[in-house]
């Protein structure tokens, strides 16, 4: 019985000290819990992210440290068999994700396919502004003009920048006309050139309007129109030489009314494809004697200055607001997405001469307003078709 009873106690005092080993077990994985909720390793590797405004809020070494994982997530999708496609998934939507944000996130408007924006119109793309004097002498009957600066000019070249320069008349003549200097790539350009209309008696010139047009300079074609300005210099206090601001105005010579093309844009991360689609035009320039066109569209992708695809659609023959539909698959890996551009031209055919050029699209993220809008609506969009209007240009 003394046995038993020994046995007794010992078995008991087993029990508790067995009760006490677990329960402070239990404890201390509750804590290793609530600290690996902390730890944004294990959240990376379940495949969580943090949310927008915390990213935002971090140091510049953050920024690298994510844009290393940005190239690490590209390199292994690259790796046959090195994931599943899941996983290759969730790289893409990452990748996508960083390479949004790093192209200001907070300017990213959602555009809805089939809104009224994307059936209204083209994005009313800004020309920027030009700074400018002009003064009277009437002791010389000089008319003193000088080209200040230019600010927030579009880009013209699908490079992401301009070569402008400024031409002046005083209308209506436009047989004697002078021009500044060609600022190379150069979006906010300081022409600081003084121009003088010598022997100009006052009451001549408050009759004359003074024109200026802002161009970018091609070497191999025929310049582009960015904008103009006109001033009717008898509005004009000429007796001080006053400065001015002035926002540029599209030009009114007929180089900016090409026409309009909707274009619908569909980026595929895990495929890592841009499908451009060609939906129809509008309102295009005539190009022929009998005041039509016969228009085809042209397609080339470009990765930095290089032509890497070329495709076109079908002609429509004699037709000024042709209907397209014709979609073009383009192989677009995430890493060379900030060098790609695709140039969408809008041709006239002609059989017994060379084919002219209607007007032209640069798709970028980094081209003018209107299309950089349209680039971060798809990058903002993965997998779903963007769709908006563009005005061609010369």
């Amino acid at each position: 019985m003394h046995l038993n009873r020994e046995e007794g106690n010992s078995k008991g005092s087993l029990s508790i000290s067995v009760f006490l080993v677990s329960l402070g077990l239990t404890v201390c994985a509750v804590w290793l819990v609530a600290l690996c909720g902390v730890c944004t390793w294990c959240q990376r590797k379940l495949g969580k992210r943090n949310k927008p405004g915390v990213e935002a809020a971090s140091t510049p070494d953050s920024v690298q440290i994510r844009g290393r994982g940005e190239n690490k997530a590209i390199k292994s999708l690259g790796k046959p068999g090195s994931q599943t496609p899941d996983e290759a998934g969730r790289l893409g939507n990452s990748s996508v994700t960083d390479l949004t944000n790093s192209v200001t996130t907070s300017d990213i408007h959602m555009l809805s396919p089939g809104s009224e924006e994307d059936t209204e119109g083209p994005v009313v793309e800004k020309l920027g502004r030009i700074q400018f004097s002009v003064g009277y002498s009437f002791q010389d009957s000089t008319l003193t003009v000088k080209i200040l600066t230019g600010q927030e000019l579009p880009a013209k070249d699908f490079s992401g920048t301009s070569d402008p320069f400024v031409k002046l008349y005083l209308l209506p003549d436009k047989k004697h006309k002078l021009e500044t200097k060609v600022k190379r790539k150069n979006l906010n350009p300081r022409w600081n050139e003084t121009f003088l209309f010598e022997g100009f008696p006052y009451e001549k010139v408050i009759q004359r309007t003074l024109y200026m047009q802002v161009l970018d300079y091609d070497r191999f074609s025929r310049n582009d129109p960015i904008g103009e300005v006109s001033i009717p210099l008898n509005k004009v206090d000429l007796g001080n030489q006053q400065t001015y601001w002035k926002e540029l105005k599209p030009c009114s010579d007929g180089s900016g009314s090409r026409g309009d093309l909707l274009v619908s844009l569909c980026y595929n991360p895990q495929a890592n494809t841009i499908t451009v689609t060609i939906i129809k035009a509008r309102n295009l320039k005539a190009m022929d004697i009998g005041g039509t066109s016969d228009p085809y569209v042209k397609l080339w992708l470009m990765h930095k200055d290089k032509r890497v695809e070329k495709k076109k659609t079908v002609t429509m023959k004699c037709c000024l607001n042709p209907v397209f539909n014709e979609s073009f698959p383009f192989d677009v890996p995430a890493h060379v997405l900030r060098e790609t551009t695709i140039i969408i031209t809008v041709m006239d055919k002609d059989k017994l001469s060379r084919n002219d050029v209607i007007g032209k699209i640069y798709l970028s993220w980094k081209s003018g307003p209107a299309e950089v809008k349209h680039w971060k609506d798809m990058m903002g969009k993965p997998r779903n078709a963007v769709q908006q209007w563009h005005a061609l240009k010369a």
